[in-house]
C-alpha cells in the first residue's frame, strides 16, 4: 500500500510538474517578439527581436515618466519588507512629482503633490524620507504618509542646490554657485552651448553641507572651479565624493573629502595627455570608486574601480562599441550594467546604441546585448539600474517621443 501512494504521489507531481512547465511555454509564446520601438512600447511587454530578452515598460501612467540619474538609488524596501519600492518623477499638472511603483504588484502611488517641479533625486531608505529641492527651498517628504518637512531655505543672494544624502541620514550635501554661472545656464541652455563656457569662466563654487535636523548650512571649502556630481559614500557618513566638472580632457576630475577634517583625496590622476576618467561612483558597500577610463580620450576604454583602502586601481577593457555613457554595479558586486551610446559619444561607435550586461572576466568584459537602442534618440540618457534581487535592469527611453521607464531581463527568455 505505502508502495502505491509514493508511485501515485510521483505521477501527480510530475503531472503538475508538466502542466506548470505547459503554462509557463504557453504564456511566453504569448509575449510578443518586436523590434524595440514606438509599438512595442504600446503594447508594454515585449521580447527584442535582436536579443531575445523580456522587456516591459514598468510605468503605466500618462505623460513623462522618468527614473533617477544613474548614480543615485531609487529603491528601499516596501513598509512590510515584502518587496520593494522604486521612486520616479513623473509630469502633472501641478509640474513633475515623485511617485513609488512597487516592483512587484505594479501599484504606483504619488507622494509628492505641491506646486512646482522638484529636483535632486535622493532617497533615505533608513528613514524612509524624499528628499528635493522646489525653487530655493529643500524639503523632506515621507514615502509611506506623505509628510512634508521644510528643511532649508537658500538665502536670497546665493543658489544652490542639493545631490546627494549621507550614509547616516544626518547631512545633505551640495554645492553654491554663482548668478553669473545662472545666466550662462540661462543663455545657453543646451549642454553643448554651456559646457566650455562654464569651465572657462572659473566661477566660485562652494561645497556644502546641510544639516538634515536643523537645518544649518556648512561651507566646506570653495574654489574657481566647476565643483558637481556630489556623492556621499553609501557606507562613511563623513566621506563625500565630488568631481571637478567641465572637458574631461582637462581635469583631474575624481575627488574626495572627509566633511570633517576637510582632508581632500585625488581618486584618480591623468598619466598621458587627453586621457579622461568620469561618471564617477560608488560601489554599494563604498569600499571601491568605480568610473569611465579612457587613455587616451577615445581611443582605448575601461571600467576602472580605486580601492579606497589599498589605493589599488583595477580595469577591465571594453571595446569601442560596448562603452557606455553611464555604467552601474550589480547588487552582489559581480557584474555590471551598461547604457550605449550613439555615434556622436565620445566613443564614436558604429554599433553602440544597445543596453548592456558585462560581466568581468580576467581584464576584460565579456558583455551581452540586452536591448537593441536603434530608436532611442540619445539626447535621453538611459541611465542604467540594476534592480535590488539583480534580475532586471531598469533604464528610461524615448521610444515613444517622451521619457518613460522600462526593465529588461538580464537572463535570456526560453521558448
Amino acid at each position: 500500500m505505502r508502495t502505491l501512494k509514493l508511485v501515485l504521489a510521483i505521477v501527480i507531481l510530475f503531472c503538475f510538474s508538466c502542466k506548470e512547465k505547459q503554462n509557463t511555454i504557453s504564456n511566453q509564446s504569448k509575449i510578443p517578439v518586436l523590434e524595440t520601438s514606438k509599438e512595442s512600447s504600446l503594447a508594454a511587454v515585449w521580447i527584442d527581436s535582436e536579443t531575445g530578452h523580456k522587456i516591459e515598460k514598468l510605468i503605466d501612467r500618462k505623460g513623462n515618466n522618468s527614473s533617477f540619474y544613474f548614480h543615485n538609488n531609487p529603491f528601499l524596501p516596501t513598509k512590510n519588507k515584502k518587496g520593494w519600492l522604486m521612486v520616479f518623477y513623473g509630469s502633472t499638472p501641478n509640474g513633475s512629482q515623485l511617485f513609488t511603483i512597487d516592483l512587484k504588484t505594479k501599484n504606483i502611488v504619488q507622494i509628492t503633490n505641491k506646486f512646482g517641479n522638484k529636483s535632486g533625486e535622493i532617497v533615505g531608505d533608513k528613514t524612509r524620507k524624499v528628499y528635493y529641492r522646489m525653487n530655493d527651498s529643500i524639503f523632506a517628504t515621507h514615502i509611506d504618509t506623505h509628510k512634508t518637512t521644510f528643511i532649508f531655505k537658500f538665502p536670497t543672494d546665493k543658489m544652490g542646490s542639493i545631490t546627494t544624502l549621507n550614509a547616516d541620514e544626518t547631512m545633505l550635501g551640495g554645492v553654491i554657485s554663482s548668478k553669473e554661472e545662472q545666466e550662462i545656464m540661462k543663455k545657453y541652455p543646451e549642454k553643448k552651448d554651456f559646457f566650455d563656457r562654464i569651465y572657462d569662466a572659473k566661477l566660485e563654487r562652494t561645497l556644502i553641507t546641510i544639516d538634515v535636523a536643523n537645518g544649518s548650512l556648512k561651507e566646506l571649502f570653495s574654489e574657481k572651479a566647476w565643483l558637481n556630481h556630489e556623492q556621499f559614500s553609501p557606507t562613511d557618513p563623513k566621506l563625500l565624493m565630488y568631481c571637478h566638472e567641465g572637458p574631461w580632457h582637462k581635469v583631474d576630475r575624481i575627488w574626495n573629502v572627509n566633511i570633517d577634517t576637510k582632508n581632500k583625496e585625488i581618486i584618480h590622476k591623468r598619466t598621458v595627455e587627453r586621457e579622461i576618467a568620469g561618471h564617477e561612483f560608488f560601489s554599494p558597500d563604498g569600499k571601491t570608486i568605480w568610473f569611465d577610463l579612457q587613455i587616451p580620450r577615445g581611443e582605448t576604454f575601461y571600467l576602472a574601480g580605486k580601492n579606497l583602502k589599498n589605493g589599488a586601481e583595477k580595469r577591465y577593457a571594453l571595446q569601442r562599441d560596448e562603452w557606455s555613457i553611464h555604467y552601474n554595479i550589480a547588487p552582489n558586486l559581480k557584474s555590471f550594467a551598461g547604457d550605449g551610446g550613439n555615434d556622436g559619444q565620445v566613443a564614436h561607435a558604429k554599433d553602440g546604441r544597445w543596453i548592456y550586461h558585462f560581466i568581468p572576466k580576467g581584464d576584460k568584459m565579456v558583455s551581452t546585448k540586452l536591448v537593441n537602442m536603434k530608436n532611442h534618440n540619445y539626447k535621453l540618457e538611459p541611465n542604467v539600474h540594476f534592480s535590488p534581487d539583480g534580475k532586471l535592469i531598469i533604464f528610461r527611453a524615448n521610444f515613444e517621443g517622451n521619457s518613460q521607464i522600462y526593465a529588461v531581463e538580464i537572463d535570456k527568455v526560453k521558448q
